[in-house]
């Protein structure tokens, strides 16, 4: 796995010209793909859908094609198919892409558990008949407004009041989740997308799908209350991180290999996020109460900590993780520290025999 690395590393950072460009990097390791995919999907179709989605929203030529292509992996290990679907989406977070699972597909995640038979969700309108019993014995039940038989419009039901998502387990049994309006609306407001995209004055999907994103948000409130299949488990990490206003870092190996986990604070539980993306700068500095200079202060703590890895490293495949998972976390003259620390631990080493597979090329030395 380190030379199909290597190989899709060859440009070192901040030589746009010689990255080699993702659709030309997705066919050329298609093969990866197909290793990362369940067998009853297709290379061929994952292939294609991932160049439709990439060429649907020209941000994402903007982005380091590296993080496109191991969102498309991670994509293909969970068995969602990204785009049109609605199972997952590629979307441009600085520049790096972000892999968002859909309610859709952590639906179908949940399905293809085989715990789960069924799982759906719906809104409800203030003029529908709507009605929660809690308790030992719970029951939830909704009849949309009916006109001639049939559900009336959107118009006719009135205004969006809550959302419910329902499984079904294979013994027949049923659990639910139930969030009012005002409900969603808080865990929209305390969304770290949605909070950037009001400051800068950006439309974001709460704007544009506000129905899809609240039955996403009671979905996947009623996922982590089920029994999760690693897939599963795993969608809803990468959403977590991204509800966060975080970089997922998935790493090109760890998406392959389906090893991507977020790093967990022990005392607190809570998702930590190790890296400082110009993004993930943003939302450390607009943080209530936090001085403007904890900023470099954590950054330098975190170059220490990277220059320290570097040179524990045995071997030069462990050098090369190393550096590839730390170079998308500096810029400047803190990138150019750890780059010369990287080549000095490469040097010392010495393993003439890796030279010619050198991530940076002959221009890199």
């Amino acid at each position: 796995m380190s030379q199909t690395l290597r190989n899709i590393q060859k440009s070192r950072q901040g030589v746009q010209s010689n990255v080699v460009p993702f659709p030309a990097m997705l066919e050329q390791f298609k093969g990866e793909i197909a290793r990362a995919l369940p067998k009853h999907l297709s290379p061929d179709r994952m292939v294609r859908i991932a160049l439709t989605a990439f060429r649907m929203n020209p941000k994402l030529a903007q982005t380091d094609p590296r993080s496109v292509f191991a969102a498309v992996i991670q994509s293909s290990q969970l068995g969602l198919e990204v785009g049109l679907m609605g199972e997952a989406h590629l979307v441009p977070f600085g520049n790096q892409c972000q892999l968002i699972p859909g309610y859709q597909g952590l639906m179908k995640l949940a399905r293809n558990s085989g715990i789960v038979q069924d799982i759906y969700g719906h809104e409800v309108r203030i003029n529908d008949k709507f009605d929660i019993v809690l308790g030992l014995n719970r029951t939830l039940m909704h009849e949309p407004l009916k006109k001639n038989g049939f559900p009336a419009s959107d118009e006719e039901r009135g205004v969006i009041v809550g959302f419910y998502a329902v499984a079904v387990f294979k013994d027949g049994t049923r659990t639910f989740h139930a969030l009012s309006k005002e409900q969603i609306e808080q865990v929209r407001d305390n969304s770290r997308g949605y909070q950037m995209a009001k400051k800068y004055g950006k439309e974001s999907p709460w704007d544009t799908h506000f129905v899809p994103m609240g039955l996403k948000t009671v979905i996947r409130r009623l996922c982590n209350l089920l029994p999760k299949s690693p897939e599963l488990a795993m969608a809803l990490a990468l959403d977590e991180v991204t509800e966060r206003g975080e970089n997922q870092n998935i790493g090109i190996t760890e998406a392959i290999e389906g090893s991507w986990a977020p790093i967990i604070d022990e005392e607190t539980g809570e998702i930590i996020q190790p890296t400082t993306e110009s993004g993930d700068k943003e939302s450390k500095s607009d943080k209530a109460g936090s001085p403007k200079v904890a900023e470099p202060q954590a950054s330098g703590k975190l170059l220490q900590d990277t220059l320290a890895i570097i040179g524990r490293a045995a071997t030069t495949d462990e050098l090369d993780e190393v550096y590839v998972r730390a170079e998308g976390s500096f810029e400047g003259p803190e990138l150019e520290q750890v780059l010369r620390a990287y080549r000095s631990r490469k040097s010392a080493l010495a393993n003439p025999s890796s030279s010619a597979n050198d991530i940076f090329g002959e221009d890199g030395k």
